[in-house]
C-alpha cells in the first residue's frame, strides 16, 4: 500500500480530519489527539495493511506503523490540513487529566524532536570516539565544524521546545521562540558568566545557563499561552496584532528569569540528582529495576516523564547514568523475538519475528513488543527477565551515555566517554541481555499460532474428536445487547492483555446487564459499574461495564441486586445509561471476563457482529470431554 494510500485510511478511520485536535509522530507513532475516541475504528486499523498496533496512552490515540512513520505523517500533511497550524478548527476536547495529561503534554512537546535528537546524538557519539582515540584533535576546525552541527540542537534547546511546546498549547510560536532566544541571549549570558549583579527594577535577579535547558521554557510558553488567549479576547482587533506580542514579552522574559527560570532550574536539577542518588545507592539494583521496567513504561506511555530527565542529566553534568540500563531491556526485547523466530514453525511469525529483531536491534522495538512478542506473553515476560540482568550489569559497570538519543545500535557511541570506562560494561550487558531472552524465550515456549491451526482446521469423520458432556463444562450467555468486541482491543490494558482472565468484550446497545446463567451474585461494586457472578457449576463471570468508570462514582449507572443474591439466567442485574457515560468522557466497551479461566482448557466465543441479550456469548470447556 503506498504511503498516500495509507494516510488517507488512517485520517478516515481515526474519524476524519474534523476529529483531529492534533498530531505529532516520533520514531514509529503517528500520535494523535482526538476530539472523540469514540468515532475511531480501533478494530479497522488494526487490520489495516501497514499499521502494526493501535495504542491508547495518556491521552493520546497512537497508531504505530514503524520506520516509515515520517513518510505517512507528510502524506497525511499533503492531502488534509491538520498539520496546518492556521487551519480552522472545532473546539477541542477537554484536555486529559491527571497522570494521563502530564504524559499526553510531555510527549507532544518532545516527539517531533526525537529523530533529529537520535541522529545529532550519534554524531556527537562519534566525535567523542574520534577525539578519545587520537583520530581528531579538538582543536582542529574541522571538529569544531562538526560539533556545532552535533551539539547546537543541544545549545538552542530552548527554542525548539517553544515552538513544540507552543504549537501544543496553541500559543504563538514566534512570540514563544523571542522569549527563548531571550534567555540565551549573548548579553544575558555574560552577565550569568562574569557574575554581574542583576536586578529587574529592583527586584533581584537569579541568573542560570539555560542553554539545554528543559523545565524553565515549557513554563513560560504555558503560561504565555494562558495570556495570549486573554490579551486576545481583551484587545480590540485593530491592536491587538502587535499590542499582545508587546505584552507578552514585557510579561514574559522577565518573568521567566525572576520565577520560572530559577525553578525549573532547581526542580530539573533535584529529579536528575535523586535518580542519580538511586544509581548511587546501588546501581546494580537500580540497573535491574531501569532494565528490567523500560518497555514496560513504553507499553503504557510513562517513560515520557524520564525523557526530559535524561536530557537534563546532560546538560547539567554533562552525562546521565540513568539512561544505559534502559538499553538493556531494548536488546532483551530483540533477543526475545530472535528466540521466537528460531522456534516457531509458522512460516508468517518467523518471517515476522526476523524482520522486527532487525528493526529492534536499531532501536525501534514496537514491531517486536506488539507484534510478536506481547501477543505471546512469555516471550515478553522473558524479555524483562532478559533485561532486569543487563541492566544490573550496565549499572554496576557505571556506564553513562554523553549525549541524547534512542538506544540502539547505531547510537552506542553516546555511551563512549573518556578512555572508554563503563563501555564494554554497556556491550557486556546488552549482549547478555539478548542472549538470555532468546534462551528463556526458547526454554520457556509459547503456543505457537501453528498449534492452533491444527487444532482448527476441519477433519473428517474418522479424525473428528468427539466432546463428551462434562459437568464441569459451562455455557455462558450474553448479558449485554450489543456489538462483538475482541477482548484484546478494549483500551485498558488490564483487559486487552488477558492479565484478568480470558473472555470477550460487548460495545452496548442497551444499558442493561442481565444474568448470564443460573447462579449467585458474588461482588456488587459500591460504585455499580461492574459485578461477578458464579455460575452453580463453577463459572466465575466478571461484567465490567466501560472502561475507567469506576471515577464515575456510581452516577449514571442503576444496581439492582447485592452481593449474595441468587439470580436466575436473564434477571435483570444492573442498568445505565450509555448517552450520559460517553458524554462525561468514558468509553462504554464492556469486558465479560471468565475470572477463573485457568480451570478452563478453553474459553471460546461462540458470537461475532451484533448480539442479543441472552443468546450464545461463551463456552467453556474443561478439557475432561475428549475422548
Amino acid at each position: 500500500m503506498s504511503q498516500e494510500k495509507l494516510a488517507k485510511e488512517i485520517v478516515e478511520l481515526v474519524g476524519g480530519e474534523k476529529n483531529v485536535e492534533s498530531l505529532v509522530h516520533c520514531a514509529t507513532r503517528l500520535r494523535f489527539v482526538l476530539k472523540d475516541d469514540a468515532k475511531a475504528d480501533k478494530a479497522k486499523l488494526e487490520k489495516t495493511e501497514g499499521i502494526i498496533a493501535v495504542k491508547e496512552n495518556g491521552g493520546q490515540f497512537q497508531v504505530v506503523v514503524g520506520n516509515k512513520v515520517p513518510e505517512v505523517y507528510s502524506a497525511i500533511g499533503q492531502i488534509s490540513n491538520i498539520l496546518d497550524d492556521s487551519s480552522d478548527k472545532e473546539k477541542p476536547r477537554k484536555a486529559a487529566k491527571g497522570l494521563g495529561g502530564i504524559i499526553d503534554i510531555i510527549s507532544s512537546i518532545f516527539a517531533p524532536l526525537l529523530g533529529v535528537m537520535a541522529g545529532a546524538g550519534i554524531l556527537k557519539g562519534l566525535l567523542l570516539i574520534a577525539s578519545n582515540i587520537g583520530w581528531l584533535e579538538t582543536t582542529e576546525t574541522t571538529y569544531t565544524i562538526l560539533y556545532a552541527a552535533a551539539d547546537s540542537l543541544f545549545y538552542f534547546l530552548p527554542l525548539l521546545l517553544a515552538v513544540t511546546t507552543a504549537r501544543k498549547f496553541q500559543g504563538n510560536m514566534f512570540v514563544a521562540m523571542t522569549i527563548a532566544g531571550a534567555l540565551i541571549y549573548p548579553s544575558i549570558v555574560t552577565l550569568k558568566s562574569e557574575g554581574t549583579p542583576t536586578d529587574f527594577f529592583g527586584i533581584p535577579v537569579i541568573l542560570m545557563n539555560y542553554s539545554s535547558t528543559v523545565i524553565p521554557i515549557i513554563l513560560a510558553v504555558i503560561v504565555m499561552s494562558k495570556l495570549e488567549k486573554f490579551f486576545n479576547k481583551t484587545l480590540h482587533d485593530s491592536v491587538k496584532n502587535f499590542v499582545t506580542p508587546l505584552f507578552l514579552l514585557v510579561i514574559m522574559v522577565p518573568l521567566t528569569l525572576l520565577v520560572f527560570g530559577p525553578f525549573g532550574v532547581y526542580v530539573g536539577n533535584g529529579i536528575a540528582a535523586g535518580l542519580v542518588a538511586a544509581f548511587g545507592f546501588s546501581p546494580l539494583l537500580a540497573g535491574a529495576v531501569m532494565g528490567a521496567s523500560w518497555q514496560l513504561l513504553v507499553i503504557f506511555g510513562i517513560h515520557w516523564g524520564l525523557i526530559p530527565v535524561f536530557i537534563n542529566n546532560v546538560a547539567v553534568y554533562g552525562q546521565d547514568g540513568v539512561k544505559p540500563a534502559a538499553t538493556a531491556s531494548i536488546f532483551a526485547q530483540t533477543g526475545a523475538a530472535f528466540g521466537v523466530m528460531l522456534k516457531t514453525k509458522n512460516k508468517k511469525l518467523k518471517t515476522l519475528a526476523g524482520s522486527s529483531t532487525l528493526t529492534a536491534l536499531f532501536g525501534i522495538t514496537e514491531p517486536a513488543i506488539y507484534g510478536v512478542t506481547l501477543p505471546l506473553k512469555r516471550p515478553f515476560i522473558a524479555g524483562v527477565i532478559g533485561g532486569a540482568v543487563g541492566g544490573a550489569i550496565i549499572g554496576q559497570a557505571g556506564t553513562l551515555a554523553f549525549a541524547s538519543g534512542a538506544p540502539g545500535l547505531l547510537t552506542l557511541p553516546i555511551f563512549y566517554g573518556p578512555g572508554g570506562q563503563g563501555f564494554p560494561g554497556l556491550i557486556l550487558g546488552i549482549v547478555v541481555s539478548f542472549v538470555v531472552s532468546a534462551v528463556l524465550t526458547y526454554i520457556m515456549g509459547f503456543k505457537d499460532p501453528v498449534e492452533e491451526e491444527t487444532k482448527t482446521e476441519p477433519a473428517t469423520s474418522a479424525e473428528q474428536p468427539v466432546r463428551a458432556a462434562n459437568a464441569s463444562d459451562e455455557i455462558v450467555f450474553s448479558p449485554i445487547e450489543g456489538t462483538i468486541v475482541e477482548l484484546s482491543e478494549v483500551p485498558d490494558p488490564a483487559f486487552a492483555s488477558g492479565a484478568m482472565g480470558k473472555g470477550i468484550a460487548i460495545e452496548p446497545a442497551v444499558g442493561r446487564v442481565v444474568a448470564p446463567f443460573d447462579g449467585t451474585v458474588t461482588v456488587a461494586f459500591k460504585k455499580k459499574h461492574a459485578l461477578a457472578v458464579v455460575s452453580d457449576t463453577g463459572a466465575e463471570i466478571l461484567v465490567h461495564v466501560g472502561v475507567d468508570t469506576v471515577k464515575l462514582d456510581g452516577q449514571h449507572f442503576v444496581s439492582h441486586i447485592k452481593e449474595g443474591d441468587r439470580v436466575q439466567a436473564g434477571d435483570l442485574l444492573l442498568e445505565f445509561d450509555i448517552a450520559q457515560i460517553k458524554a462525561a468522557g468514558y468509553h462504554t466497551v464492556t469486558p465479560i471476563i471468565v475470572t477463573n479461566s485457568a480451570n478452563y482448557e478453553e474459553v471460546i466465543p461462540q458470537a461475532t457482529g451484533q448480539v442479543h441479550s441472552q443468546e450464545l456469548l461463551l463456552k467453556l470447556y474443561s478439557g475432561k470431554g475428549l475422548e
